[in-house]
């Protein structure tokens, strides 16, 4: 047996094997362990995999590796205090977990966000959309082969943590959308600069199309793995990019606008067949449909307030020039603001770059959530794994987790 295993183990270089069955026709079966630090699976995840030969016969998906404990954490947080554990959920698109539980908090209070501070909320989700699309976008490709992608796309993606470190001076969890509103206004030039990238990544979005689209080794890598079809999306919960790569055209924010999507001219990419190659089609065209978003927030930005004016939510804050110290004790101010909300419950989802992001929170009337849910895609299109790989191979398994777009983070909490 020892010499079995170790024949197996070279013959699929290196990855751990739980076990091999002898059959009476010549052919092994095998019991692989993909993970749980496999560099492949894009976190902490371990996929048990059972092959016939170099085909996937079964999968067995185990998580909780990186589980910390977030929503029970939040119960002992004001509202405001739990905003930088959203963060550290999905944190390839941290500002659409600050988003997502605002949004639901506002609801649940009954809040009315000013015109600007909607049209700037709207306006970074967009561009974090494409800041996560790239990490996205890099990793896929690298997994499978292509690794000047993932340069090109590092290059674009530090652009955007630029504006973003300009809005909240941080460039990876940012805690910078609030109950109400956001933390500050766009800083002086910024909305010129966001404009003007936007032409260039146009650009370069066109430049990685032409590495990837038409490349034959991409196709036969892409075309016709990992499929599912409409039906089984659905009834598993597959959201986002993923489902509607499986020719679904659901997307929360043309469903039920939120922030200033009703106001914004824009399509949702479908694609009918299912695969990985249909998965990646959809979320390129999702970048383009977030230029024109983005564009469409800086030409029609309204001038006003980018807070809710009621001193429930919103501390006091000096109208004029603020020195550094000024400035620092203000944000402390915000931080340690709290406020109560009125008893009840509300359930409250947003579209961000992965899928569906919910969040269930019940209120008994205190300053914090007395119990806090979050409804990660992550989590929810995981499932689609054992569907996507059965009967592929095994290389075709990295392939078929980089199109599904996953963060451990987010899956576990």
């Amino acid at each position: 047996m020892a010499t079995d295993l170790e024949q197996a183990r070279q013959s699929i270089g290196g990855l751990s094997v739980e076990s091999v069955t002898e059959t009476g026709e010549g052919r092994r079966d095998m019991v692989v362990n993909m993970g749980p630090q496999h560099p492949s699976t894009h976190g902490v995840l371990r996929v048990v995999l059972d092959l016939q030969g170099e085909n996937i016969v079964g999968t067995d998906v185990q998580i909780g590796y990186l589980h910390r404990g977030i929503e029970k954490l939040s119960e002992a947080r004001t509202y405001t205090q739990v905003i930088p554990l959203t963060d550290r959920t999905d944190y390839t698109a941290a500002m659409t977990g600050n988003q997502g539980l605002c949004v639901a908090v506002e609801r649940l209070m009954e809040l009315e966000v000013p015109p600007r501070g909607r049209y700037i909320r709207t306006m970074i989700a967009e561009l974090q959309r494409l800041a996560s699309h790239l990490i996205w976008l890099g990793t896929h490709a690298m997994d499978i082969g292509a690794a000047t992608v993932f340069l090109y796309c590092f290059r674009e993606r530090e652009r955007i943590l630029d504006f973003f470190e300009a809005f909240s001076g941080a460039r990876l969890t940012y805690s910078y959308y609030r109950v109400g509103g956001v933390a500050g206004d766009a800083p002086p030039g910024i909305l010129q600069q966001i404009y003007e990238f936007t032409n260039y990544f146009v650009d370069r979005l066109a430049e990685n199309e032409e590495l990837l689209t038409g490349n034959d080794i991409w196709l036969a890598r892409t075309q016709g793995v990992g499929i599912i079809s409409a039906e089984e999306a659905v009834a598993i919960g597959l959201t986002g990019p993923s489902l509607r790569g499986s020719g679904l055209a659901y997307d929360i924010r043309k469903a039920e606008p939120y922030e200033a999507y009703a106001d914004m001219d824009f399509e949702i990419p479908v694609f009918p067949d299912g695969d990985v190659f249909a998965r990646y089609r959809v979320r390129i065209e999702e970048m383009k449909q977030s230029v024109r978003i983005i564009r469409q927030c800086i030409e029609h930005m309204p001038d006003g307030p980018v807070n809710v004016q009621d001193s429930r939510v919103t501390p006091p804050k000096r109208e004029v020039a603020m020195t550094h110290m000024e400035s620092m004790i203000n944000h402390f101010m915000w931080n340690i603001h709290s406020f109560p909300t009125p008893k009840g419950e509300v359930y409250s989802a947003i579209e961000s770059p992965k899928g569906e992001l919910g969040y269930y929170i019940v209120s008994d009337g205190s300053n914090k959530p007395y119990r806090l849910r979050i409804r990660p895609p992550s989590f929810c299109n995981l499932q689609a794994l054992p569907l996507l790989v059965r009967g592929q191979m095994i290389a075709d398994v990295v392939a078929c987790i980089g199109s599904i777009d996953i963060v451990l983070g987010e899956v576990d909490r």
